[in-house]
């Protein structure tokens, strides 16, 4: 409004005193009777109206734009706090899974409580992991079990529930002992669960690599199984490899008969377990994968460092590998004496 009133002022202003102006101008050139200054004044009040008429148009296309911008910003407040209260019930929903997951797993202490000198480096991707552990004892056998199931995140944190329900009953319940029997039973059962779909011809592609030793202290022996995932001893400043089958539980189904492997333990010997989290992640002045041959020397620089000090080490290492690239995989190392 007040746009429309300068410019009308301006436009009388303009029709008092330009037909003046004019008229001296003109006077020796278009004539000086009152008809030529009677059309003067016309013609000026016209174009001073055609002026204000503009203005006033583009004023209310202005406001009409400036109305229907804050209607599209009001839309989009509103679209954002439904976002945010959404991304709040996920957010808030995983936590609590984040926790129940935790609960299912064993804490540092009670892992302790079987090996006094150990560690777990346990970095999930998202905040539930598609990496698990699980240490169990049975008939004065300890069980240690590295896995990590297809994926990370729920669908991830989803299978290793199922994985931990899994080990539970065939160690605990069915007193299964030999690791590589055990993984056969597992593969099975994950088999037949992702098979009872109602299309046959779509079934879920998921599956667990795994790691699964047995330590016997009284024969000083320990016994390994594994799909995919290796089991590495540092003795004497050798690094022992204890290499898995390339068959992930699961996939395979009846076919698939995992390979079980002893070997005699010492009384310093250090045994790590771990996924393929670490190892795979992207890194480095060049961005390339850390590697398993970066992490065995790793190892044979650190091993003789007590167990706290490994874990903090492999964690820094791991950060500073990574710098500002971000984590592509769950993480998860475990480090143990087996007679401390």
């Amino acid at each position: 409004m007040s746009v429309f009133l300068i410019a009308l002022n301006i436009g009388l202003t303009v029709s008092i005193n330009a037909p003046l102006a004019i008229y001296n101008y003109s006077e020796g050139l278009f004539g000086n009777t009152p008809f030529h200054l009677l059309f003067y004044s016309a013609a000026v009040i016209s174009l001073a109206w055609f002026l204000v008429r503009l203005q006033i148009r583009t004023l209310i296309k202005t406001r009409q734009k400036l109305k229907d911008r804050e209607e599209t910003l009001e839309g989009l407040l509103g679209r954002m706090a439904e976002l945010e209260f959404t991304n709040k019930s996920i957010t808030d929903s995983l936590i609590y899974a984040q926790r129940i997951q935790e609960a299912l797993l064993p804490s540092e202490d009670y892992f302790r409580k079987h090996f006094s000198e150990s560690f777990i480096l346990f970095r999930p991707k998202d905040i539930v992991s598609g990496d698990f552990y699980w240490i169990g004892e049975s008939r004065g056998k300890i069980f240690v079990v590295a896995a990590d199931c297809t994926g990370h995140g729920v669908p991830g944190a989803l299978m290793s529930m199922i994985g931990h329900d899994l080990l539970d009953k065939i160690i605990n319940v069915d007193k299964i002992e030999r690791p590589a029997e055990v993984l056969n039973i597992m593969s099975m059962g994950l088999g037949k669960t992702f098979s009872r779909e109602k299309n046959p011809g779509d079934l879920i592609r998921d599956g667990m690599d795994i790691g699964l030793c047995v330590v016997d202290r009284k024969k000083r022996i320990i016994e390994y199984a594994g799909a995919f995932f290796p089991l590495y001893i540092i003795r004497d400043n050798r690094l022992i490899d204890l290499k898995g089958d390339k068959y992930t539980l699961g996939m395979k189904g009846d076919e698939v008969s995992y390979t079980n492997t002893g070997v005699e333990i010492r009384e310093n010997d250090i045994v790590y377990l771990f996924s393929d989290g670490y190892v795979d992640q992207f890194g480095g002045t060049e961005n390339k994968k850390f590697m398993y041959r970066r992490f065995r020397y790793l190892l044979m620089t650190i091993h003789q460092f007590p167990m706290e000090d490994q874990k903090s080490i492999l964690d820094d290492n791991i950060k500073a590998w990574m710098g500002s690239t971000p984590q592509v995989d769950d993480m998860l190392v475990i480090g143990f004496k087996p007679f401390r």
